[in-house]
């Protein structure tokens, strides 16, 4: 990859792309890792630049207080829907249980009662054929 001074490639470290007004420069230090910058004092005019970043700081701020706010109110609401959800198949359970006791107290019968049904409905059907046929 070539070096690039406008893309900040291997000039200086990378530092290239990183200048923020015409008064910064940077220079080789005597190790690669390092970066020495340069403040020309005739661009040095940082006052605005610095009330600038503490106005984003304070934007930052607030957004990162906002987000926690949000995600205590949703881990409360997730906390809810789970007492909700437990409950609910704690409900389901009993029922289900009291249905099965039921079911073997009453024996077989409701199965006797279901063919009956069964043979009452067709019984219906048959006679109403019957009669729509004269």
């Amino acid at each position: 990859m070539a070096a690039n001074p406008n893309r900040g490639g291997t000039f200086y470290g990378g530092a290239a792309a990183y200048r923020s007004r015409e008064g910064l420069s940077t220079r080789p230090a005597a190790s690669s890792d390092e970066i020495q910058l340069r403040i020309d004092p005739m661009h040095a005019d940082f006052d605005d630049e610095i009330t600038g970043l503490r106005s984003q700081v304070k934007q930052l701020r607030n957004v990162a207080q906002e987000i926690g706010t949000e995600a205590k109110f949703q881990k409360d609401f997730l906390d809810q829907l789970q007492m909700t959800v437990m409950k609910a198949q704690a409900g389901v359970k009993n029922n289900i249980r009291k249905l099965n006791q039921s079911i073997i107290k009453s024996g077989a019968n409701h199965i006797v009662h279901m063919v009956l049904f069964a043979l009452f409905c067709f019984f219906i059907v048959y006679l109403w054929m019957k009669v729509s046929r004269r």
